[in-house]
């Protein structure tokens, strides 16, 4: 883990001239690391001689022995040499053991750590009862149903926690039109992301429930409930492919001028087009080829093309300029009209137009309402927007 540190963090170490502490810091682990691999290595390896040892020690005894009551008439030659096959099958199990030794440690480290693994609580089971929004979770891009989810969410009395003594959402209640804007404001902490993850099923309240068009989640499977939400986070994704291929990551249908017309909606096809293959650009693994704000972009183009029911942005605006977001913000109310969307913001200007702002503290919504019915309050979002 040191050497990960070091190496995805070069050029921090060199920016504040730590190298040769970060060298120092290495020597000294790595010396530990070697001494205690020798150690081990040593103490596993010394079993077997060390039985060995006793059971040729063993054998020579009873050699001696025998001989000496074999010549005095005692026992005779059959008796001595039923006595040494004897020693040496009681001697072979104990040999085998201590050749062995060093894999059964192993084996007794990785068995702890499995056990650990399947200790860990099951996630609960999908429901085997089809669900009505099971066939019509995902809208395509040309899509006119009219059976596509409204969007209306619910939380009814909603707690949860991480841990059991730390509470982070209590008793949390709210009622979300269809097609509204919510915005979700307040410190770090106070339980933002917590929403959006209980929304997602990726964690299930441990009191309340919330549901969807009427439907309890809990009740619905995991793979509908995520389907009916496009993601834009704040920590980009990519994966090794063209660009292409990753707009497309969550609608494989969509066809190629589609795809170039969502992009210029999000004002990205300039950037796409600069590159020397356009949209066939292959992404290196670790996306490095690319910027954090184009990336950032890439990524909620990727959200428009998928044209979900409803969306989730956490902070998706957070690692670009000003003017790109400006543009963004253009292309985000272009994606939200008409659908239900959460909105994650730390900079309170990007959500000024939001139907429904959700100021949480410690786990609760202590203000909501609009931009300007808040400020109006002169409560805690005032406090938070003039500062």
């Amino acid at each position: 883990s040191a050497i990960e540190e070091d190496y995805s963090g070069q050029s921090i170490i060199k920016t504040n001239s730590h190298a040769p502490e970060s060298l120092r810091s290495f020597n000294k682990i790595n010396e530990g690391y070697a001494t205690s691999a020798w150690k081990a290595q040593f103490f596993s390896s010394i079993a077997f001689p060390i039985s060995h040892i006793f059971t040729s020690l063993g054998y020579a005894a009873v050699c001696v022995v025998g001989g000496r009551m074999a010549i005095a008439k005692i026992l005779t030659i059959g008796n001595v040499q039923s006595f040494i096959q004897y020693t040496k099958q009681f001697n072979r199990p104990m040999t085998q053991i201590a050749q062995i030794a060093s894999t059964i440690q192993l084996t007794l480290a990785a068995t702890e750590r499995i056990f650990t693994f399947l200790e860990e609580p099951e996630q609960s089971p999908d429901p085997v009862v089809p669900n009505s929004l099971a066939t019509s979770a995902k809208t395509t891009i040309s899509s006119t149903s009219t059976e596509a989810p409204r969007g209306a969410v619910e939380f009814h009395n909603v707690s949860f926690s991480y841990e059991k003594d730390e509470a982070t959402i209590t008793n949390f209640s709210c009622k979300i039109a269809p097609g509204q804007q919510v915005a979700l404001v307040g410190p770090t902490g106070a339980g933002k992301t917590t929403i959006v993850n209980l929304l997602m099923r990726f964690y299930d309240p441990d009191s309340g429930y919330i549901t969807i068009d009427g439907q309890p989640t809990r009740e619905m499977p995991r793979a509908t409930v995520r389907s009916l939400f496009g993601m834009v986070l704040q920590d980009t994704w990519l994966f090794s492919g063209t660009i292409e291929e990753n707009l497309k990551y969550g609608a494989p249908q969509a066809t190629h001028d589609e795809v170039v017309s969502i992009c210029k909606k999000a004002h990205i096809d300039h950037f796409i087009s600069s590159l020397e293959d356009g949209y066939a650009t292959k992404i290196s693994e670790d996306s490095d080829n690319i910027s954090a704000g184009e990336k950032q972009l890439l990524t909620i183009a990727r959200a428009m093309i998928e044209n979900p029911p409803m969306m989730i942005l956490d902070e998706a605006t957070s690692n670009v300029d000003t003017r790109t977001e400006q543009l963004i913000q253009d292309a985000i109310t272009k994606l939200t009209h008409g659908r239900t969307s959460f909105i994650i913001a730390h900079r309170l200007s990007t959500i000024r137009n939001a139907d429904l702002i959700l100021v949480m503290k410690d786990g609760q919504v202590i203000e909501q309402g609009n931009h300007d019915s808040l400020l109006k309050q002169n409560g805690f979002y005032a406090e938070l927007y003039n500062s």
